[in-house]
């Protein structure tokens, strides 16, 4: 039985094989530890890293010693929220993040309700983009950061970071912004904001691996560690560093500094005429977030009268999901769709689609045939 055709890019990737290979000698020739400064095991090992750490900062245009290695996006996430709440909580108790933020951002700030913090939601428009006014007015004097995400993992909309950036440093607050999605996928600046975050496996890396950025200007950030034990990545994460997975991180990073602009432009070809297709042969049909600057590989597709948990099992040719990976199994509409005002008929009615670096237009025509005869039996067999 042949193997569906992958189109959940967004919940993860499959490993580049240029990736692959620059991994493989840290597994089985250059093993050593990197932290063993006595011999040429380790050195070997140490080099890779300091090699790596260049490649991700070169993708963010940032510096390589503001960059922590991480077990991925929800560690460095919780690194970074927990962190500074722990590191600040003389300054404020105070947080602020969007609606739809990823559920590691929600249920940190839930985590840091608990103890004691007060969080502000911000609600969205029906595009899914932030009132950047309302958040200049919610900023108040006890506020030590405000959680923005890049581009979300669902609708793949891109907030206005730059401005927002603006709002937040005048009231001299952090701005931590969840780039996971984005990184790799569009270009992303560590001048933006004050913590990034990123993932590999998001962008043809291996999983178990990630990154935090820590800009803001000089001096870095000050953070709590979440991990104790030997002091590595300046302190603030301890544990013997991941050195297969970080050279895989930096090789993933280096391979989208140079590749990023014409697979992105080739991404959105395809995933427009995915789009406009649908939207054509199947009336009534919209595209969550439209009108908002998106992810070149991200779509969200509205099926009106049809149930996405029926449609997708009937999908055998193809590999999509309802929302995100990390939610999937909850049964509940996605808290994304939601808070862009959708009903809960609508949330369910729509599958999101992540096109990738080997997505294929012959993939892209067998994917339109098979969703739209699935929708229209669908609809032929619901009641009127």
């Amino acid at each position: 039985m042949p193997r569906p055709i992958y189109l959940d890019n967004n919940a993860t990737t499959p490993v580049d094989k240029r990736v692959l290979e620059a991994m493989m000698p840290f597994f089985v020739e250059d093993f050593g530890n990197p932290s063993s400064r006595t011999h040429a095991y380790g050195w070997a090992a140490d080099e890779a890293i300091a090699r790596a750490r260049e490649q991700v900062a070169a993708l963010i245009s940032g510096e390589p010693e503001r960059v922590v290695f991480t077990s991925g996006a929800t560690e460095a996430i919780n690194l970074a929220i927990k962190g500074i709440a722990r590191a600040q909580s003389r300054k404020g108790r105070h947080v602020i993040v969007t609606q739809t933020e990823h559920r590691a951002v929600l249920d940190v700030c839930r985590s840091l309700e608990r103890d004691g913090f007060e969080v502000t939601y911000l609600p969205v428009d029906q595009a899914g983009i932030i009132d950047v006014y309302l958040l200049q007015e919610t900023i108040r004097d006890d506020t030590i950061l405000v959680g923005v995400i890049w581009a979300n993992n669902e609708t793949g909309v891109i907030q206005p970071i730059d401005e927002i950036a603006e709002i937040v440093r005048a009231k001299r607050c952090l701005l931590l912004s969840d780039s996971t999605q984005a990184v790799g996928k569009i270009p992303v600046s560590a001048s933006q904001a004050d913590l990034l975050t990123i993932s590999a496996h998001k962008f043809y890396g291996p999983k178990g691996v990630g990154a935090l950025y820590l800009g803001g200007g000089r001096p870095i950030i000050r953070l709590t560690s979440q991990i104790d034990g030997g002091g590595q990545e300046g302190g603030l994460r301890g544990g013997t560093l991941n050195t297969p997975g970080i050279v895989g991180l930096g090789m993933a990073a280096d391979i989208a500094l140079h590749e990023m602009e014409a697979e992105g432009l080739r991404i959105a070809q395809l995933r427009d005429r995915l789009e406009s297709t649908i939207t054509e042969r199947l009336e009534g049909t919209r595209v969550n977030g439209a009108g908002s600057p998106r992810l070149p590989h991200t779509t969200s597709i509205r099926f009106p009268g049809v149930s996405a948990g029926k449609l997708i099992p009937q999908l055998h040719e193809l590999a999509v999901s309802a929302g995100s990976a990390c939610s999937s199994g909850s049964g509940r509409p996605s808290h994304v769709l939601k808070a862009l005002g959708l009903t809960d008929e609508e949330a369910g009615a729509s599958i999101r689609m992540g096109l990738g670096r080997f997505t294929t237009e012959a993939e892209i025509d067998t994917a339109l045939d098979a969703i739209v005869n699935k929708v229209e039996t669908q609809w032929t067999l619901s009641p009127s």
